[in-house]
């Protein structure tokens, strides 16, 4: 060996270190909280000018806990940047009001600064945050935007309210008198520095994930009550639940937020320490298809083709990732007025469900379609479990769904 290679080895094995040293200063980041991003509906979204010079105070649940975290500032959908001047984090007094504790209020820095501009198309993640969270709590986020863009980028469906005033009120104890809206905006992500096992379950879904029928604030939606019993259990309970879900979402077109296949990457491969994802989506491509007019037996057999390359293109992502992907099959919808199935719409649905049962088509499977379905008539919902629309599932149904996962599948 010469001197050369071994001073170039010697050099080599320095830089590793050094970067293993890096590594460990900086911790390994696990998603505790996210939301999946869309452009607001007109009916959805916020004035234009609302968040100019404008305090907005958002409160999400985490889902496992840690020492420090880190929170993603959002504008993906934004056609001009954004510009925040301001930023904090708190403990709230409680999930469904804006006064927040003084004690554990934080700044938000970004390269070490407080003010950060986030380019048109972009998403950037903060310095880390020393504040204790600790598993399903509340955690405050506070932004101060200066400059609104031109396009907002939001979360509709939060099933949270989340609070505006104008001005720069970020370290204010309260917001009386604020503006309430039941969304989230220009804010995706929280993540903690989690312990050795730590990962992420995505759950990548339409409005049966994202909680349809919800009230605000009572965090009854079937991803809630999922991390809830995933941290109940010893096994499990180093693993965050991430509820990637947009109601009216579809696997193949965009609609309500862009579609599955699209958003795959960006919603899912890229959360930080994700382990998991777990695909319950298609229900809304199948009705959609002949909600207006009857189409063709070749396109319901051309639909079935599409929505399962769809999926075997998502699972292949994952895989290649290192990510168990986990199919659900798609729940009964035969009485749902809104889309009226027939025989043909059906016989889509069983298609599609038995490419998701077939071994090694996913690298595991629940059966979501078998928990849910009325034994009586299998093309409906359990009456217990319908929520009395024939599509979307009760509380009971979401409590139900929950419970029936097997945690064995997540056990690391």
């Amino acid at each position: 060996m010469t001197h050369i290679t071994r001073r170039a080895l010697g050099l080599a094995a320095a830089l590793a270190l050094a970067l293993s040293v890096a590594a460990q200063a900086e911790g390994r980041w696990v998603g505790t909280w996210a939301s999946a991003q869309q452009v607001p509906e007109e009916r959805n979204a916020l004035p234009a000018d609302a968040l100019n010079d404008s305090t907005l105070r958002q409160i999400v649940r985490v889902t496992i806990g840690g020492e420090r975290l880190r929170v993603r500032v959002s504008n993906v959908f934004g056609t001009t940047p954004l510009r925040v001047t301001a930023a904090r984090v708190a403990r709230p007094l409680s999930n469904d009001a804006p006064a927040i504790d003084p004690a554990t209020d934080r700044a938000v820095t970004f390269a070490g600064k407080t003010e950060v501009t986030v380019p048109a198309g972009a998403e950037y993640l903060s310095d880390p945050i020393a504040l204790k969270a600790a598993p399903l709590s509340d955690l405050a986020v506070t932004l101060h935007i200066d400059k609104a863009p031109a396009v907002q980028t939001s979360h509709p469906g939060s099933r949270a309210t989340s609070y505006f005033v104008k001005g720069d009120k970020v370290s204010a104890a309260d917001l009386p008198g604020a503006q309430k809206t039941d969304h989230w905006f220009q804010l995706s992500g929280v993540e903690v520095e989690a312990v050795n096992g730590a990962g992420a379950i995505a759950l990548i879904g339409d409005s049966i994930t994202d909680g349809y029928g919800v009230k605000p604030n009572t965090n009854l939606r079937w991803p809630d009550a999922f991390a809830a019993r995933l941290q109940a259990n010893p096994k499990t309970r180093k693993l965050s639940v991430l509820n990637l879900g947009i109601g009216g979402n579809r696997v193949l077109l965009d609609g309500l937020g862009p579609n599955a296949a699209a958003r795959f990457d960006r919603d899912v491969l890229m959360q930080s320490g994700v382990t998991h994802v777990l695909i319950l989506e298609g229900v809304n491509d199948l009705g959609n298809l002949t909600r207006d007019q009857p189409v063709s037996a070749d396109r319901h057999a051309a639909l079935v083709a599409e929505v399962t390359t769809a999926y075997a293109q998502m699972v292949h992502k994952a895989r290649a990732r290192g990510v168990k992907a986990i199919g659900a099959t798609i729940m009964p919808y035969g009485t749902s007025a809104f889309y009226h199935p027939d025989a043909l719409n059906e016989q889509d649905r069983a298609a599609i469900n038995a490419w998701i049962r077939t071994p090694g088509n996913f690298d595991a499977v629940v059966d979501m379609d078998k928990i849910m379905r009325d034994p009586a008539n299998p093309n409906r919902l359990a009456p217990a479990y319908d929520s009395g629309d024939g599509l979307h599932p009760s509380m009971d149904g979401y409590r139900f769904m929950a419970q029936s996962i097997p945690l064995e599948l997540f056990a690391r």
